[in-house]
């Protein structure tokens, strides 16, 4: 079987090209990728080549296949795996392998990755538990699964201490208050999509330094929706403000039961600590770019009035898991976190436009010939292109966001690669 893919030779050296998969051995299965969402860590893998951790040393020989937040079916199945898995079945992959190489699809492997048309997954995905099965109705939203289980990671690592008896209870406090510094970006809408769906708070609390987007985020995950959660749900431009903190503390009623660190900037680590009430979580969620980056909190709270620290990086099977359940009860919405559509063709333009962080999701189907289309600009394309007239209008009528009826339309109607 042929298929086209974008595959990594060295730093910046990606190429889109056509090859021959394998055979399958009796215990692999290939899949049709059919979306794979671009992810900034994928960036970072171009522009170390074989110096990133994930990534071997002999690609400049051997090209491996990126992207790492695919969605797809399967098309074929190995003879000792056709009691387990299903030709036509939806499958996401789990990139997480947490195996002592470090090796993982998306980073590693030459024939399988995200930005690929088919996959072979090897043995090593099966045994690890790391392909899923997935019984959405589109594959967008499977394809943000492995970003969504970071983010739910992220709640699973925040903990409390009843000081009574020194027992502990994990996840966010019921009830209680959350802030998400930082929060408007993509990784962030995934954090409140999961605290107004999930995680039981009373009140959560974005903040960033740019206006226009808390607006997308705004748009995408509406006050007025939390509400008829029971979640009172607010958007909060920092960059004016004299005292962020005392703010944030008076929006909070005494702070904050729970916060989130979404920018790797020691000045937000501190103000987290500072807005935090007694026993309060901070989970530091931001990837810190360098190895060395000290920052500082008050030891005295930390003692006297329990603060807590912990940092989570990625996921698990059984997070993804989670998180797919939760998309298929419509407990959490994952089209807020799609900004753009593109298709594979586009790839390569869109992975090195990284440079420059814009938007939030950027959703890649990998069997269209789509240039790097924004949601929000779906309405202005539309007064010239038929498609994304009939785009917008679907968008409009689910509430501004990327959707199962938008996702059906693109294959129907889309020029194919």
């Amino acid at each position: 079987m042929k298929t086209t893919a974008l595959r990594l030779y060295g730093v910046d050296d990606i190429r889109l090209e056509e090859f021959e998969l394998p055979e399958i051995g009796e215990d692999e299965v290939i899949i049709h990728v059919v979306s794979d969402s671009v992810c900034a860590s994928t960036y970072k893998a171009i522009k170390q080549g074989a110096a990133h951790k994930r990534v071997p040393e002999d690609i400049a020989d051997n090209p491996v296949i990126i992207g790492h937040e695919l969605c797809g079916e399967i098309v074929e199945v190995g003879s000792k795996l056709k009691e387990e898995w299903q030709v036509g079945q939806k499958v996401v992959v789990q990139p997480a392998l947490k195996l002592p190489s470090g090796h993982d699809p998306g980073y590693s492997y030459p024939y399988i990755g995200g930005n690929t048309r088919y996959a072979v997954v090897p043995k090593v995905v099966l045994e690890r538990g790391c392909l899923l099965p997935y019984n959405g109705d589109n594959f967008f939203a499977g394809s943000l699964a492995e970003a969504l289980g970071c983010c739910i990671r992220g709640f699973k690592g925040l903990y409390h201490t009843d000081y009574t008896d020194y027992s502990r209870t994990d996840g966010a406090k019921k009830g209680g208050r959350i802030a998400i510094l930082g929060g408007a970006g993509p990784m962030g809408i995934g954090c409140v999509e999961l605290a107004v769906g999930w995680a039981g708070v009373s009140r959560v609390v974005v903040t960033d330094l740019n206006g226009d987007r808390l607006d997308f985020a705004a748009g995408m995950c509406p006050p007025e929706k939390a509400k008829e959660k029971g979640v009172d749900l607010r958007y909060v431009n920092t960059s004016g403000m004299e005292d962020p903190a005392k703010e944030l503390i008076a929006l909070s009623e005494g702070g904050f039961d729970d916060v989130f660190v979404m920018v790797p900037v020691p000045a937000l680590f501190t103000m987290a600590e500072e807005i935090c009430r007694e026993d309060g979580c901070i989970n530091f969620f931001a990837g810190p770019p360098v190895h060395n980056m000290p920052g500082s909190l008050n030891l005295y709270r930390v003692h006297y009035d329990g603060i807590h620290v912990v940092g989570t990086a990625g996921s698990i099977p059984v997070d993804m898991t989670d998180v797919l359940r939760l998309m298929e009860e419509k407990r959490i919405n994952p089209g807020a976190l799609v900004s753009h559509i593109l298709g594979l063709g586009a790839a390569k333009e869109t992975l090195f436009a990284m440079e420059k962080p814009s938007g939030a999701k950027k959703v890649c189907y990998n069997d269209l010939d789509l240039p790097l289309v924004a949601i929000a600009d779906l309405e202005e394309l539309g007064k010239t292109e038929p498609l994304y007239k009939a785009l917008a209008e679907i968008v409009k009528r689910n509430g501004g966001v990327w959707c199962t009826e938008a996702e059906e339309y693109l294959f129907a109607n889309a020029p194919r690669l």
